[in-house]
């Protein structure tokens, strides 16, 4: 096959990683997508690192072996905080994450240098998030929170209930009295409750939305390596580990379209 005519992979805990799948659809609609929902056994953020490295790893080799890839995005803020370099240098193809993109379009919206992150146990863990900021701008100052329902909130279609604010409320409230302008939703699952973040931040924070920025620099890579597909109307394909129903109606819904997704067990 052509080496433009191959798809963007990507992989994610579960249903999250279709918010960089809607940007990848603005932004770069001729191409061909293969989507792999690791449904079975999210979600990611309470499992160890080498635990979370392998199941990555596990997917990528799959969609290596079964699916044409050119350009492979980890859109899952934990695998990439755990083991992006892991994957870099185990494939030949480029991988992608969504964590470093996130932290300089941060740097770019702050006015006051003082950014809050978001993220699972795991991606706080890993301190990923203040790394890279830190590694950018030394004068920064970033206050981190785990946030381990929000996932359950999205996967179990519980977003616009009162709990989901009280939640959301009780998490968000430590980084606001921090005095934050700029909070990175360091979760892909995170965007698909923006107006419930949104409602607690008010008009104190920015909020950034990493999967934006990530197709941006799919889009840059792809076209650094000549191997952007200029046709219109790519095709997509979608993999879960799990039961597809529940994906497929919140991908539908999220992504404005039928989608339909096959299961594939390990």
């Amino acid at each position: 096959m052509e080496e433009r005519k191959k798809a963007i992979g990507l992989l994610d805990s579960g249903v999250g990683g279709l918010t960089l799948v809607r940007e990848l659809n603005r932004l770069l609609p001729g191409e061909n997508i293969v989507y792999f929902g690791d449904t079975a056994r999210m979600p990611y953020g309470p499992k160890g690192p080498e635990e979370v490295r392998s199941y990555a790893t596990e997917i990528i080799e799959f969609l290596a072996s079964t699916q044409d890839i050119k350009l492979m995005i980890v859109a899952c803020n934990t695998a990439t905080a755990v083991g992006l370099s892991y994957y870099q240098a185990r494939f030949s193809f480029p991988v992608l994450g969504v964590l470093e993109p996130g932290a300089q379009a941060a740097l770019d919206k702050s006015q006051t240098r003082r950014i809050g992150v978001i993220g699972t146990e795991a991606t706080i863990a890993s301190k990923a998030y203040p790394n890279a900021i830190l590694a950018m701008d030394k004068g920064a100052k970033v206050f981190d929170k785990a946030c381990p329902l929000f996932v359950l909130l999205v996967e179990n279609q519980l977003i616009d209930t009162p709990e989901a604010y009280k939640i959301a409320q009780s998490y968000l409230e430590p980084l606001l009295q921090q005095g934050i302008d700029t909070l990175i939703l360091g979760c892909t699952h995170y965007p698909l409750m923006e107006h419930v973040l949104a409602a607690v931040t008010g008009e104190q924070a920015a909020l950034v939305n990493s999967a934006q920025y990530t197709a941006l620099a799919a889009r840059k890579t792809l076209s650094e390596k000549g191997l952007l597909n200029a046709e219109k109307g790519g095709w997509q394909r979608f993999f879960v580990s799990g039961e597809p129903r529940n994906f497929e109606e919140i991908g539908g819904r999220l992504l404005g379209y039928d989608i339909k997704a096959y299961r594939v067990l390990f």
